[in-house]
Protein backbone atom coordinates (compact mmCIF):
# COMPACT_ATOMS: atom_id res chain seq x y z
CA UNK A 1 0.00 0.00 0.00
CA UNK A 2 2.88 2.64 1.06
CA UNK A 3 4.23 1.49 -2.36
CA UNK A 4 1.66 2.51 -4.23
CA UNK A 5 0.94 5.58 -2.70
CA UNK A 6 4.59 6.46 -3.45
CA UNK A 7 4.54 5.93 -6.97
CA UNK A 8 1.48 7.44 -7.45
CA UNK A 9 2.33 10.58 -5.79
CA UNK A 10 5.38 10.33 -8.28
CA UNK A 11 3.63 9.71 -11.47
CA UNK A 12 3.06 13.45 -11.84
CA UNK A 13 6.63 14.46 -11.15
CA UNK A 14 8.04 11.77 -13.54
CA UNK A 15 5.09 13.39 -15.89
CA UNK A 16 6.72 16.62 -15.86
CA UNK A 17 10.19 15.94 -15.85
CA UNK A 18 9.76 14.05 -18.74
CA UNK A 19 7.79 16.30 -20.95
CA UNK A 20 10.54 18.60 -20.06
CA UNK A 21 12.98 16.07 -21.97
CA UNK A 22 10.71 16.46 -24.87
CA UNK A 23 10.32 19.82 -24.97
CA UNK A 24 14.18 20.28 -24.61
CA UNK A 25 14.21 18.38 -28.04
CA UNK A 26 11.96 20.40 -29.82
CA UNK A 27 13.66 23.59 -29.14
CA UNK A 28 16.66 21.80 -30.84
CA UNK A 29 15.24 20.53 -33.58
CA UNK A 30 13.53 23.77 -34.41
CA UNK A 31 16.36 26.17 -34.19
CA UNK A 32 18.13 24.01 -36.26
CA UNK A 33 15.01 24.25 -39.08
CA UNK A 34 14.76 27.87 -38.52
CA UNK A 35 18.45 28.79 -39.13
CA UNK A 36 18.20 26.77 -42.44
CA UNK A 37 14.92 28.73 -43.36
CA UNK A 38 11.97 26.93 -42.05
CA UNK A 39 9.00 30.09 -41.55
CA UNK A 40 8.06 30.42 -38.07
CA UNK A 41 3.94 30.59 -39.11
CA UNK A 42 4.54 27.63 -40.96
CA UNK A 43 6.14 25.38 -38.46
CA UNK A 44 3.35 26.34 -35.98
CA UNK A 45 0.29 25.48 -38.63
CA UNK A 46 1.74 22.17 -39.26
CA UNK A 47 2.28 20.91 -35.70
CA UNK A 48 -0.85 21.55 -34.74
CA UNK A 49 -2.28 19.92 -37.88
CA UNK A 50 -0.16 17.02 -36.55
CA UNK A 51 -1.04 17.17 -33.32
CA UNK A 52 -5.05 17.24 -34.01
CA UNK A 53 -4.41 13.90 -36.81
CA UNK A 54 -2.64 12.28 -33.93
CA UNK A 55 -4.78 13.20 -30.84
CA UNK A 56 -8.62 13.16 -32.46
CA UNK A 57 -9.21 9.47 -33.44
CA UNK A 58 -8.11 8.66 -29.78
CA UNK A 59 -10.85 11.16 -28.54
CA UNK A 60 -13.00 10.18 -30.89
CA UNK A 61 -12.79 6.09 -29.29
CA UNK A 62 -11.90 6.35 -26.15
CA UNK A 63 -14.20 9.52 -24.75
CA UNK A 64 -16.65 8.54 -26.66
CA UNK A 65 -19.21 7.69 -23.81
CA UNK A 66 -17.44 10.21 -21.37
CA UNK A 67 -17.49 13.41 -23.58
CA UNK A 68 -19.58 16.06 -22.02
CA UNK A 69 -22.01 18.18 -23.74
CA UNK A 70 -20.47 21.13 -25.92
CA UNK A 71 -22.14 24.48 -24.87
CA UNK A 72 -21.68 27.50 -26.35
CA UNK A 73 -19.77 28.79 -23.08
CA UNK A 74 -17.50 26.34 -22.85
CA UNK A 75 -16.87 26.47 -27.05
CA UNK A 76 -15.48 29.99 -26.36
CA UNK A 77 -12.89 28.68 -23.49
CA UNK A 78 -11.75 26.40 -26.18
CA UNK A 79 -11.40 28.95 -28.72
CA UNK A 80 -9.75 30.88 -26.10
CA UNK A 81 -7.21 28.44 -25.40
CA UNK A 82 -6.59 27.99 -29.09
CA UNK A 83 -5.90 31.29 -29.69
CA UNK A 84 -3.69 31.69 -26.37
CA UNK A 85 -1.30 28.71 -27.25
CA UNK A 86 -1.19 27.79 -30.81
CA UNK A 87 -2.03 31.29 -32.61
CA UNK A 88 -0.24 33.46 -29.83
CA UNK A 89 2.51 31.95 -27.78
CA UNK A 90 3.79 29.95 -30.62
CA UNK A 91 4.15 32.40 -33.17
CA UNK A 92 5.77 35.07 -30.60
CA UNK A 93 7.99 32.56 -28.92
CA UNK A 94 10.04 31.69 -32.61
CA UNK A 95 9.74 35.66 -33.80
CA UNK A 96 11.11 36.57 -30.20
CA UNK A 97 13.53 33.59 -30.61
CA UNK A 98 14.52 35.03 -34.30
CA UNK A 99 14.96 38.13 -33.27
CA UNK A 100 16.97 37.79 -30.25
CA UNK A 101 18.65 34.12 -29.94
CA UNK A 102 17.67 30.91 -28.72
CA UNK A 103 19.83 30.98 -25.45
CA UNK A 104 18.49 33.89 -24.77
CA UNK A 105 14.99 32.84 -25.31
CA UNK A 106 15.17 29.79 -23.26
CA UNK A 107 16.67 31.49 -20.70
CA UNK A 108 13.51 33.56 -20.61
CA UNK A 109 10.68 31.82 -20.97
CA UNK A 110 12.00 30.94 -17.15
CA UNK A 111 9.89 33.49 -16.12
CA UNK A 112 6.83 31.21 -16.82
CA UNK A 113 5.99 30.17 -13.05
CA UNK A 114 6.19 33.32 -11.90
CA UNK A 115 4.16 34.78 -14.41
CA UNK A 116 1.69 31.68 -13.55
CA UNK A 117 1.70 31.99 -9.78
CA UNK A 118 0.62 36.03 -10.16
CA UNK A 119 -2.25 35.45 -12.40
CA UNK A 120 -3.40 32.01 -9.95
CA UNK A 121 -3.38 35.20 -7.56
CA UNK A 122 -5.16 37.41 -9.02
CA UNK A 123 -8.15 35.11 -10.35
CA UNK A 124 -8.05 33.07 -6.81
CA UNK A 125 -6.68 30.07 -8.04
CA UNK A 126 -3.98 29.75 -5.89
CA UNK A 127 -3.92 30.68 -1.73
CA UNK A 128 -1.45 32.58 -0.06
CA UNK A 129 -1.03 33.24 3.61
CA UNK A 130 2.00 34.89 4.84
CA UNK A 131 2.36 33.28 7.93
CA UNK A 132 2.61 29.51 6.11
CA UNK A 133 5.88 27.85 5.93
CA UNK A 134 4.61 26.28 2.80
CA UNK A 135 3.54 29.96 0.89
CA UNK A 136 6.66 31.72 1.89
CA UNK A 137 8.38 28.59 0.18
CA UNK A 138 6.58 29.32 -2.64
CA UNK A 139 7.08 32.88 -2.86
CA UNK A 140 10.73 32.54 -2.79
CA UNK A 141 10.92 29.74 -5.14
CA UNK A 142 9.37 32.32 -8.01
CA UNK A 143 11.80 35.26 -6.40
CA UNK A 144 14.60 32.48 -6.93
CA UNK A 145 13.47 31.13 -10.21
CA UNK A 146 13.03 34.70 -11.41
CA UNK A 147 16.60 35.56 -10.32
CA UNK A 148 18.27 33.18 -11.51
CA UNK A 149 16.82 33.72 -15.59
CA UNK A 150 18.12 37.42 -14.89
CA UNK A 151 21.48 36.13 -13.89
CA UNK A 152 21.89 33.94 -16.82
CA UNK A 153 20.54 36.79 -19.62
CA UNK A 154 22.58 39.78 -17.83
CA UNK A 155 25.88 37.68 -16.46
CA UNK A 156 27.79 34.82 -18.95
CA UNK A 157 31.56 35.01 -17.68
CA UNK A 158 34.19 32.45 -18.79
CA UNK A 159 33.80 29.18 -20.38
CA UNK A 160 33.12 26.31 -18.23
CA UNK A 161 34.70 23.80 -19.93
CA UNK A 162 33.94 20.63 -20.74
CA UNK A 163 35.45 16.97 -21.64
CA UNK A 164 33.45 17.73 -25.29
CA UNK A 165 34.34 21.23 -25.46
CA UNK A 166 37.20 22.02 -28.42
CA UNK A 167 38.93 25.23 -29.62
CA UNK A 168 36.73 25.24 -32.23
CA UNK A 169 33.32 25.66 -30.66
CA UNK A 170 34.71 28.43 -28.56
CA UNK A 171 35.75 30.26 -31.45
CA UNK A 172 32.34 29.41 -33.13
CA UNK A 173 30.71 30.58 -30.04
CA UNK A 174 32.80 33.82 -29.92
CA UNK A 175 31.57 34.42 -33.58
CA UNK A 176 28.05 34.16 -32.44
CA UNK A 177 28.18 36.44 -29.82
CA UNK A 178 30.56 39.05 -32.33
CA UNK A 179 27.22 38.65 -34.61
CA UNK A 180 25.14 39.12 -31.57
CA UNK A 181 25.91 42.35 -30.28
CA UNK A 182 26.14 43.20 -33.48
CA UNK A 183 22.22 43.78 -34.23
CA UNK A 184 20.00 46.37 -33.93
CA UNK A 185 18.51 47.21 -30.20
CA UNK A 186 15.30 47.75 -31.39
CA UNK A 187 15.22 44.89 -32.75
CA UNK A 188 16.23 43.09 -29.86
CA UNK A 189 14.24 44.66 -27.92
CA UNK A 190 11.15 43.77 -30.02
CA UNK A 191 12.82 40.25 -28.93
CA UNK A 192 12.54 40.41 -25.67
CA UNK A 193 8.77 41.98 -25.55
CA UNK A 194 7.53 39.15 -28.17
CA UNK A 195 8.94 36.50 -25.75
CA UNK A 196 7.65 38.59 -22.58
CA UNK A 197 4.27 38.37 -24.29
CA UNK A 198 4.55 35.06 -25.22
CA UNK A 199 4.94 33.63 -21.37
CA UNK A 200 1.94 35.61 -20.30
CA UNK A 201 0.32 34.25 -22.96
CA UNK A 202 1.37 30.45 -21.76
CA UNK A 203 0.51 31.34 -18.42
CA UNK A 204 -3.11 32.12 -19.58
CA UNK A 205 -3.45 29.01 -21.31
CA UNK A 206 -2.48 27.01 -18.23
CA UNK A 207 -5.00 29.35 -15.99
CA UNK A 208 -7.57 29.02 -18.64
CA UNK A 209 -7.13 25.12 -19.63
CA UNK A 210 -7.48 24.38 -15.66
CA UNK A 211 -10.85 26.20 -15.18
CA UNK A 212 -12.10 24.32 -18.56
CA UNK A 213 -11.29 20.76 -17.54
CA UNK A 214 -13.34 21.67 -14.42
CA UNK A 215 -16.54 22.05 -17.09
CA UNK A 216 -15.10 19.83 -19.59
CA UNK A 217 -13.57 16.52 -18.19
CA UNK A 218 -12.36 14.93 -20.88
CA UNK A 219 -8.58 15.77 -21.43
CA UNK A 220 -8.05 14.08 -25.02
CA UNK A 221 -11.04 15.66 -26.60
CA UNK A 222 -9.80 18.87 -24.97
CA UNK A 223 -6.53 18.96 -26.88
CA UNK A 224 -8.07 17.61 -29.89
CA UNK A 225 -10.31 20.49 -30.06
CA UNK A 226 -7.18 22.80 -29.39
CA UNK A 227 -5.09 21.70 -31.93
CA UNK A 228 -7.77 21.89 -35.05
CA UNK A 229 -8.79 25.17 -33.87
CA UNK A 230 -5.26 26.20 -33.40
CA UNK A 231 -4.26 24.87 -36.84
CA UNK A 232 -7.25 26.09 -38.50
CA UNK A 233 -6.44 29.74 -36.48
CA UNK A 234 -2.31 29.77 -37.24
CA UNK A 235 -3.27 28.94 -40.31
CA UNK A 236 -5.37 31.83 -41.56
CA UNK A 237 -2.74 33.91 -39.68
CA UNK A 238 0.50 32.36 -41.89
CA UNK A 239 -1.88 32.98 -45.04
CA UNK A 240 -1.89 36.65 -44.59
CA UNK A 241 1.84 36.82 -43.16
CA UNK A 242 3.11 34.51 -46.37
CA UNK A 243 0.53 35.80 -48.78
CA UNK A 244 3.06 36.91 -50.91
CA UNK A 245 5.46 33.96 -50.81
CA UNK A 246 3.77 30.19 -51.19
CA UNK A 247 6.88 28.58 -51.36
CA UNK A 248 7.40 28.99 -47.98
CA UNK A 249 4.81 26.23 -47.39
CA UNK A 250 7.00 23.50 -48.97
CA UNK A 251 8.80 21.41 -46.86
CA UNK A 252 11.09 18.67 -48.24
CA UNK A 253 11.80 15.11 -46.48
CA UNK A 254 14.75 16.77 -43.72
CA UNK A 255 15.17 18.33 -40.45
CA UNK A 256 12.42 20.69 -41.25
CA UNK A 257 9.73 17.26 -41.94
CA UNK A 258 11.21 15.94 -38.92
CA UNK A 259 10.80 19.27 -36.29
CA UNK A 260 6.90 19.34 -37.72
CA UNK A 261 6.23 15.71 -36.52
CA UNK A 262 8.48 15.36 -33.44
CA UNK A 263 6.68 19.03 -32.67
CA UNK A 264 3.15 18.12 -33.58
CA UNK A 265 3.24 14.48 -31.89
CA UNK A 266 5.19 15.13 -28.27
CA UNK A 267 4.78 19.13 -27.91
CA UNK A 268 1.34 19.71 -29.28
CA UNK A 269 -0.51 16.50 -28.66
CA UNK A 270 0.92 14.69 -25.83
CA UNK A 271 2.06 18.14 -24.06
CA UNK A 272 -1.49 19.09 -23.62
CA UNK A 273 -2.68 15.88 -22.63
CA UNK A 274 -0.47 15.32 -19.94
CA UNK A 275 -0.52 18.84 -18.85
CA UNK A 276 -4.46 19.34 -18.66
CA UNK A 277 -3.84 15.51 -16.82
CA UNK A 278 -1.67 17.46 -14.21
CA UNK A 279 -2.56 20.42 -13.96
CA UNK A 280 -6.34 18.76 -12.78
CA UNK A 281 -4.75 17.33 -10.06
CA UNK A 282 -2.39 19.43 -8.45
CA UNK A 283 -3.17 22.88 -10.23
CA UNK A 284 -1.53 25.45 -13.20
CA UNK A 285 1.42 26.70 -10.56
CA UNK A 286 3.07 23.00 -9.92
CA UNK A 287 2.60 22.60 -14.26
CA UNK A 288 4.75 25.84 -15.02
CA UNK A 289 7.14 24.80 -11.93
CA UNK A 290 9.11 22.43 -14.32
CA UNK A 291 9.77 24.81 -16.67
CA UNK A 292 12.80 25.89 -16.05
CA UNK A 293 14.35 22.22 -16.21
CA UNK A 294 13.90 22.71 -20.08
CA UNK A 295 16.37 24.92 -19.97
CA UNK A 296 19.07 23.18 -18.10
CA UNK A 297 18.16 19.78 -20.23
CA UNK A 298 18.33 21.91 -24.00
CA UNK A 299 21.89 23.09 -22.13
CA UNK A 300 23.36 20.13 -21.23
CA UNK A 301 21.85 18.56 -24.85
CA UNK A 302 23.09 20.76 -27.04
CA UNK A 303 26.74 21.02 -25.27
CA UNK A 304 26.44 17.28 -25.95
CA UNK A 305 24.75 17.23 -29.30
CA UNK A 306 25.75 20.51 -30.97
CA UNK A 307 28.58 20.94 -28.74
CA UNK A 308 27.63 24.38 -27.48
CA UNK A 309 29.36 26.18 -24.81
CA UNK A 310 27.96 26.30 -21.10
CA UNK A 311 29.16 30.06 -19.52
CA UNK A 312 29.63 30.26 -16.05
CA UNK A 313 26.85 32.97 -15.99
CA UNK A 314 24.54 29.96 -17.13
CA UNK A 315 25.65 27.74 -14.18
CA UNK A 316 24.99 29.27 -11.64
CA UNK A 317 21.90 30.28 -12.96
CA UNK A 318 20.89 27.24 -13.46
CA UNK A 319 21.58 26.48 -9.87
CA UNK A 320 19.44 29.35 -8.42
CA UNK A 321 16.65 28.53 -11.14
CA UNK A 322 16.64 24.73 -9.41
CA UNK A 323 17.14 26.07 -5.70
CA UNK A 324 13.96 28.17 -6.53
CA UNK A 325 12.32 25.06 -8.26
CA UNK A 326 12.03 23.01 -5.55
CA UNK A 327 11.17 25.35 -3.12
CA UNK A 328 8.08 26.24 -5.36
CA UNK A 329 7.21 22.64 -5.57
CA UNK A 330 7.81 21.92 -2.41
CA UNK A 331 5.52 24.90 -1.04
CA UNK A 332 2.75 23.27 -4.34
CA UNK A 333 3.45 19.77 -2.29
CA UNK A 334 2.05 21.36 1.31
CA UNK A 335 -0.84 22.65 0.02
CA UNK A 336 -1.49 19.64 -2.05
CA UNK A 337 -1.36 17.39 1.67
CA UNK A 338 -3.32 19.67 3.24
CA UNK A 339 -6.20 19.55 0.86
CA UNK A 340 -5.96 15.98 0.55
CA UNK A 341 -5.76 16.02 4.44
CA UNK A 342 -9.16 18.48 4.41
CA UNK A 343 -10.59 15.86 2.16
CA UNK A 344 -10.60 13.13 4.25
CA UNK A 345 -11.19 14.55 7.54
CA UNK A 346 -14.66 15.63 5.30
CA UNK A 347 -15.09 12.78 3.87
CA UNK A 348 -14.63 11.07 8.01
CA UNK A 349 -17.32 13.31 9.32
CA UNK A 350 -19.91 12.21 6.53
CA UNK A 351 -19.22 9.02 7.27
CA UNK A 352 -19.24 8.95 11.34
CA UNK A 353 -22.23 6.39 12.62
CA UNK A 354 -24.90 8.60 14.41
CA UNK A 355 -25.83 7.02 18.19
CA UNK A 356 -29.39 7.05 18.57
CA UNK A 357 -30.04 7.78 22.63
CA UNK A 358 -31.27 5.58 25.24
CA UNK A 359 -34.74 4.60 26.11
CA UNK A 360 -36.33 4.95 28.81
CA UNK A 361 -35.77 2.19 31.54
CA UNK A 362 -32.46 1.39 29.38
CA UNK A 363 -29.00 1.50 30.94
CA UNK A 364 -27.43 4.83 29.96
CA UNK A 365 -23.73 3.18 29.90
CA UNK A 366 -25.27 1.94 26.49
CA UNK A 367 -26.46 2.95 22.84
CA UNK A 368 -26.86 1.58 19.74
CA UNK A 369 -25.06 2.63 16.80
CA UNK A 370 -26.73 3.30 13.79
CA UNK A 371 -25.79 0.20 12.40
CA UNK A 372 -27.39 -1.87 14.53
CA UNK A 373 -24.78 -2.11 16.95
CA UNK A 374 -24.28 -2.53 20.79
CA UNK A 375 -21.84 -0.84 22.12
CA UNK A 376 -21.66 -0.64 26.13
CA UNK A 377 -19.27 0.70 28.72
CA UNK A 378 -20.10 4.34 26.69
CA UNK A 379 -20.82 7.09 29.08
CA UNK A 380 -24.21 9.29 27.94
CA UNK A 381 -25.09 12.58 29.44
CA UNK A 382 -28.73 11.60 31.16
CA UNK A 383 -31.30 12.97 28.69
CA UNK A 384 -34.13 15.20 30.48
CA UNK A 385 -37.89 15.44 29.66
CA UNK A 386 -38.90 18.43 27.48
CA UNK A 387 -35.07 19.64 26.64
CA UNK A 388 -33.17 18.46 23.29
Amino acid sequence: MGVGRVMSDAKPYMAMVMLQFGFAGMYIVSVASLKRGMNHFVLVVYRNLVAAVLMAPFALIIERGVRPKMTIRIFLKIMGLAILEPVLDQNMYYMGAKLTSAGFASALVNILPAVTFLLAILLRMERIKIRSLHSQAKIAGTVFTVAGAVLMILYHGPVVQFPWSSSRHQAAAAGDAAAAAASSASSWLNGVVMLIGSCVCWSGFFVLQSNTLQSYPAELSLTALICVLGSAMSGAVALVAERRDMSAWVIGFDTRLFTVVYSGIVCSGVAYYVQGLVTRARGPVFVTAFQPLCMIITAVLGSTILKEEITLGSVIGAVIIVVGLYALIWGKGGDHDNNGKHAAATAAEKTLPLTSPPANGDDVSKHVLAGGVLVTDVEMPAVTKGVY
